[in-house]
């Protein structure tokens, strides 16, 4: 009995963190508690779950099974009544268990790629409003020249609702600015430790015009915000934050990923966070046609192809 007791405590713990990680991309970095289990499998198989025909997901099953590293990616789409919506935030997460380690590398949002299904070169972030999740992902396949084991998409507008389901974020700001009206015109953003509520944070990732990085510092603070996410998730102690996140997960985000996969995460990579790095693609900014695109080269391609394919020292 003692020991079940035991068992239990670490359980809940670990469920907690797995809520809060899920929301950002479903990186199932705890356990679980049984009296909530059920609910959690029903929210992850009726309105999570949405398989896609151009990933194996009995190959990366087996994958998973023999611990080997997984590459995950992450598209935070901009979603709205009047259109399809466009990938906003567009992340591969790769996931090495022999080295635990993971890197988060973005894809600025302007860089030019083939849009595999259409046969032009454009912004990358188009490849979804045409085609959905299967055109990003065969886009994103062939620009990295890399296999993709899942896919996590969250509309960005959830971002408020998830840090207000976690009960705030703490960020470091890099910048000193007025916000233009991405949260609320004039209110300040201080350089220096700051905290955010949902509303804050959205207005904090989408500001550019401030930004002397341009979308480089505008992708780093969406890294801000997720890392911000996974630490106060992990602190979770009220079954009431717990209902909130799974409320919020099942109306803004979607993946591949069965309930099964995600126990399996667990299971198997949930120490990968301890070593984390991130990175971002890089490239030349140019004007083609009217239009800016950022240009990268076939060694950075290469560069970052090797950072997917290979184990981290």
């Amino acid at each position: 009995m003692v020991t079940e007791s035991l068992k239990g405590k670490k359980s809940k713990r670990w469920m907690k963190i797995i809520c809060s990680i899920i929301a950002v991309f479903l990186l199932a970095t705890g356990g679980y508690v049984y009296s909530i289990y059920h609910e959690v499998k029903q929210t992850v198989t009726k309105e999570i779950h949405q398989q896609v025909g151009n990933i194996d997901t009995e190959a990366t099953k087996e994958k998973m099974k023999e611990q080997e590293k997984l590459n995950i990616l992450l598209l935070g789409v901009d979603e709205r009544e009047s259109d399809s919506g466009r990938s906003d935030a567009l992340m591969v997460m790769s996931l090495d268990p022999s080295t635990d380690s993971m890197q988060l590398i973005s894809i600025p949002r302007d860089t030019r790629a083939e849009i595999v299904g259409r046969g032009t070169e454009e912004k990358i972030n188009h490849a979804y409003s045409y085609g959905g999740v299967e055109m990003a992902i065969n886009t994103v396949e062939n620009f990295l020249d890399t296999d993709l084991d899942y896919y996590v998409r969250i509309n960005m507008e959830g971002l408020t609702d998830m840090v207000d389901a976690v009960g705030g974020i703490t960020v470091t700001n890099e910048i000193d600015w007025f916000d233009e009206g991405y949260y609320q015109k004039g209110y300040h953003f201080e350089k220096g430790d700051i905290q955010l509520d949902g509303a804050k944070a959205l207005g904090y990732v989408r500001m550019r015009h401030f930004d002397p990085n341009g979308d480089f510092g505008r992708t780093k603070r969406q890294r801000q915000v997720i890392q911000g996410i996974i630490e106060q998730g992990a602190s979770i102690t009220s079954f009431s934050k717990i209902d909130n996140i799974l409320d919020v997960l099942g109306k803004n985000v979607v993946t591949n990923m069965d309930f099964e996969d995600m126990q399996d995460l667990f299971a198997n990579y949930r120490d990968t966070r301890h070593h984390f790095t991130s990175y971002m693609v890089q490239g030349e900014g140019t004007s083609i046609n009217g239009t800016y695109y950022l240009v990268v080269s076939d060694d950075e391609i290469e560069k970052v192809h090797s950072m997917l394919e290979k184990s981290t020292s």
